[in-house]
């Protein structure tokens, strides 16, 4: 079971769901990553509109993605939706599930080639992980590439947990090509403003100077532009991304126009 270093998740959160009984005015599920809590999708946040047979939506055993709506730590209750999940934010956790479950294999086999448990690997590598990047799997995708001076700079650990895990990361762990997006909307009242917006886009794509990496920029309407980048991980797209956007914002703002970054686009 993939765990969590904290004991509850918070408001507004995205978790990975198993529905384990349904019945007329709703479901209880386990949030599979907080050590088994169970919380409630009331029948109005299973789906939009007038529900007839809930069981047609969701069934016992069923996999789904919430989002925390509210929690009551003294009656141990947590009130979750699924309708109020986008898309976007289903196929992003669900994602980010298939991450946490390798990164959990990944600890387990670590663990027993020492001679310890799943809970000893947790404590020394995983939550240490969670707590100071967010997630486990991108720091062993970085140690994949970097080497051990990545886990040697994130983790106190002895040479024998260091050694094992590069081992594993390096027969198991694969640097994918990941793909992030954003959209950028530039305007600016300068009479120049097509040559300082196509300057902006220059330098945006300039950001960038790995060989591993890539940016590319699409034009969608006026006044909004696709910014795309690839790179080995997502922690690093994402750091690309962000560093192109906030440099072609800030040249349409040194000549007076205005910018804005978003990663969904409302059609």
């Amino acid at each position: 079971m993939v765990k969590k270093r904290w004991e509850w998740p918070e408001k507004n959160e995205l978790v990975m769901c198993t529905v384990t009984e349904v019945f007329d005015q709703g479901a209880y599920v386990r949030l599979d990553e907080y050590e088994d809590r169970v919380g409630m999708v009331h029948i109005s946040e299973i789906a939009s509109g007038w529900i007839k047979n809930i069981r047609r939506h969701v069934k016992e055993g069923q996999k789904t993605v919430c989002i925390v709506l509210d929690i009551d730590k003294g009656k141990e209750h947590i009130d979750l939706s699924i309708r109020r999940v986008k898309d976007s934010q289903r196929s992003w956790k669900s994602e980010q599930w298939k991450r946490e479950r390798k990164a959990e294999k990944l600890l387990d086999q670590a663990a027993k080639r020492i001679g310890e448990d799943l809970d000893t690997a947790y404590k020394k590598v995983g939550f240490p992980l969670q707590e100071s990047e967010g997630e486990i799997y991108s720091v062993f995708e970085d140690a994949a590439i970097e080497g051990s001076k990545v886990l040697e700079e994130k983790l106190e650990l002895d040479d024998e947990w260091i050694d094992v895990l590069m081992e594993l990361i390096e027969t198991s762990v694969e640097p994918p090509a990941v793909k992030v997006k954003g959209y950028v909307d530039l305007r600016t009242p300068s009479p120049e403003g097509v040559e300082v917006i196509s300057s902006a886009l220059q330098e945006a794509q300039t950001q960038n100077s790995d060989s591993d990496s890539r940016i590319d920029v699409q034009y969608i309407g006026s006044p909004t532009y696709l910014f795309e980048v690839k790179a080995p991980t997502y922690k690093k797209a994402e750091k690309i991304l962000k560093k192109a956007s906030e440099r072609a914002i800030s040249i349409v703002e040194e000549d007076g126009g205005t910018g804005e970054f978003y990663t969904e686009r409302e059609e």
